[in-house]
């Protein structure tokens, strides 16, 4: 598996940011929009009961369809397999019929622009404030980048989008997780497992 080399900074105002990445030069990829995402385990919960964040997931992400699955292993970054199919409910059936579980169905929106030697997304999630992930080849390249659009690097956040909900729900621990959650959706009324986690902390 390949690593993934990627940071996120957290509750960014997209539209500044916007501003910047065209003062910068960068290009837009593809402006916001909506992708579904279907979360896949084995039965014995072997992903979302290990040690390290591990999952597979199938992402419509509205020009083409990805399989991915990632593992955090031991360091800052992640690997991950990913390859493209054709058709996200074929798909689906597939990997049910195969044995695994359907287990969740998230939303988000992401936006992708391209600038210099890496990827800046500005991202969206349901019940989340807006972040950022820079995706590079190097950890320099992503470095050069935050420093290019104002941010700091003490302040790159690494993991899935689970960093994201801590720092907005204080109250979850490094063992809670949103695959706890059967549906993840815009438009919809906070879940009750972060109401929990609000009141943890109140």
């Amino acid at each position: 598996m390949k690593p993934e080399i990627e940071a996120k900074f957290l509750n960014v105002n997209h539209d500044e940011l916007r501003a910047k990445l065209k003062v910068a030069g960068a290009s837009c990829i593809h402006p916001m929009r909506l992708m579904h995402r279907n979360m896949f385990d084995y039965p014995d919960r072997r992903f979302r009961d290990a040690g390290t964040r591990r999952l597979l997931r199938l992402r419509d992400e509205g020009d083409r369809v990805t399989l991915t699955y990632k593992d955090d292993g031991e360091g800052s970054y992640s690997h991950e397999a990913e390859i493209t199919v054709n058709d996200f409910k074929v798909a689906t059936q597939l990997l049910q019929e195969i044995g695994l579980e359907l287990y969740g169905v998230f939303e988000q929106k992401r936006e992708a622009w391209h600038f210099g030697d890496v990827e800046v997304m500005l991202d969206e999630w349901p019940w989340a404030d807006p972040f950022i992930e820079i995706e590079g080849p190097t950890e320099p390249a992503i470095k050069a980048a935050a420093d290019a659009l104002g941010f700091d690097w003490a302040d790159a956040k690494f993991g899935g989008p689970n960093v994201v909900y801590r720092e907005k729900y204080p109250g979850m621990t490094d063992k809670d997780s949103i695959n706890a959650l059967s549906e993840l959706l815009f438009g919809t009324e906070l879940p009750e497992y972060f109401k929990e986690r609000l009141q943890a902390k109140s």
